[in-house]
């Protein structure tokens, strides 16, 4: 004799699982800390980003993976104690995204644009770095961004180092 709240149970399951994991940014403002930064252009323009911290190992690893949408003026900043050459990927990641990587000295080192949604190719930057943006792709064409335009950020981002 089976229940019928088993049976239930059970096609929940299912469904649930086949319906894949998605992200909000809901998600992301209950899991993560949330800062502000400037970016300043060589045209001497600037753009404040709201974006989503990534300090520890976990939330450096879950990244903006599963996340279907962003705000335009949105990003997530990946803060790393050590300069060194980052590597990201874009695994499990279906917005195309711009990455930035950011020098110690608060100064864009490079760029990858329109990144690949779900790529397991890995994306490098050029030379050590202590900071990676991930920002909506387009926007730093869209916002005129180039290597060595400069980054500020605001709140206990910088106490937190």
């Amino acid at each position: 004799m089976t229940h019928p709240n088993l049976k239930f149970t059970f096609i929940l399951i299912i469904f649930l699982f086949l319906s894949g994991q998605s992200f909000t940014v809901v998600d992301l403002d209950r899991d993560l800390k949330k800062s502000s930064l400037i970016v300043s252009t060589s045209k001497k323009t600037c753009y404040l980003l709201s974006i989503w911290v990534a300090h520890s190992i976990k939330e450096k690893a879950r990244g903006l993976m599963y996340v279907r949408n962003m705000p335009e003026q949105s990003g997530m900043l990946f803060v790393y104690t050590e300069s060194d050459q980052r590597s990201m990927w874009m695994k499990n990641t279906y917005i195309p995204l711009d990455i930035i990587f950011i020098k110690n000295s608060e100064t864009i080192s490079s760029i990858a644009r329109n990144t690949e949604p779900l790529s397991l190719k890995n994306i490098r930057s050029t030379e050590p770095v202590n900071y990676v943006l991930e920002i909506n792709a387009g926007m730093t064409k869209k916002m005129g961004i180039v290597p060595n335009d400069k980054v500020f950020w605001f709140d206990s981002l910088i106490d937190a180092l």
